[in-house]
């Protein structure tokens, strides 16, 4: 009985002591995020005059926030910081480099204007215009040519490729087109539709004159020219289908466009704007079909305004992405 009792006391006091409760620590309190205030100054870009100051600013304030301060009817503001940086929207004041008195230069735009209806109004003016002198309505050629249509095939297929071309770009504006700024210059409107407007019944005029004459090497020459027209045509839309894909609706990023499945993209192999290359090419088929000098002139001075535009968003690409594709030109592959 002593051995048993023993051996049960050393039992006992083998067993695992039970663990002793754990005293919780009360955890740190969060350390409240610092707020940061900026002191805003705005200042006439030109007259350099105090428009506005504005105290306690959050730092996570956008410049649209700002912006919306001095927007006054139908004028729209710019706001551009010290160094003479245009701000976007969406920058936020405290990821600025500004100390926390921060001061911004306003200059007003003035009357603005959506893009769409530029492009519309660009389109559907010599649409119009082009067709009264197709159908030749009085006051533009003698009376007895009134209403009568041209006996030349090429006529009546030049303004088949004519309308067919601004219908496209109508189309395209209403249902393609994503701009990425929504308004321009009210001034730009006239501009814009003075030359569109002028070159659509200059050509038109000479096209469609009773003693117009065809094509040089007839048939061949004008069937040519409309394999051209289309080819390029069919690349445009294709060119244009692809770069509303590369942004969402609301969307202000920037992609790097690439080649797609379709043989249209390809040329985004070798050129930034294909856009204005197959717009060039168009307009070098309608030249070569109407061999029309002023038909002519339009694409020559076309095609020089579009190099610009095409340059201008070249040198974009490679400032804005460092892995923009080298091997690509404006324009024209390997030349422009």
């Amino acid at each position: 009985m002593d051995v048993l009792a023993l051996e049960a006391k050393g039992a006992k006091n083998d067993a695992p002591a039970a663990p002793a409760p754990s005293k919780s620590r009360p955890k740190a309190p969060k350390k409240a995020k610092r707020i940061v205030y900026f002191e805003v100054e705005i200042l006439d870009a030109k007259t350099k005059e105090k428009l506005l100051l504005l105290d306690k600013v959050l730092g996570m304030a956008m410049c649209s926030c700002v912006i919306t301060l001095l927007t006054l009817h139908d004028c729209v503001y710019c706001c551009v910081i010290s160094e003479g940086k245009p701000l976007k929207d969406e920058d936020v004041l405290q990821m600025l480099p500004v100390g926390t008195t921060a001061t911004f230069y306003f200059r007003d735009l003035g009357a603005q204007i959506s893009w769409g209806t530029v492009f519309l109004s660009e389109c559907i003016g010599p649409l119009v215009i082009y067709l009264m002198f197709y159908f030749r309505v009085p006051f533009i050629y003698a009376p007895k040519y009134d209403f009568k249509t041209s006996k030349h095939w090429v006529v009546h297929l030049a303004c088949l490729c004519h309308s067919f071309h601004y219908v496209k770009r109508i189309l395209e504006t209403l249902f393609v087109h994503r701009f990425s700024h929504g308004t321009m210059p009210l001034r730009n409107i006239f501009k814009n539709c003075s030359y569109y407007w002028f070159f659509a019944a200059w050509m038109a005029y000479y096209i469609n004159h009773p003693l117009y004459t065809p094509p040089y090497y007839g048939e061949q020459q004008v069937k040519t020219a409309l394999g051209i027209f289309l080819f390029c045509q069919l690349g445009s839309f294709s060119i244009h289908v692809t770069l509303r894909n590369l942004k969402p609706p609301g969307s202000k990023i920037k992609k790097i466009p690439y080649p797609t499945k379709n043989p249209f993209t390809w040329i985004f192999a070798l050129v930034s704007c294909p856009n204005y290359t197959y717009e060039v090419g168009t307009w070098m088929g309608f030249t070569v079909m109407t061999q029309c000098v002023p038909v002519a002139f339009f694409t020559v001075i076309g095609f020089i305004q579009m190099t610009v535009w095409a340059k201008g968003k070249h040198r974009s690409y490679l400032k804005e992405f460092k892995e923009y594709p080298t091997l690509r030109s404006p324009i024209l592959p390997f030349i422009l």
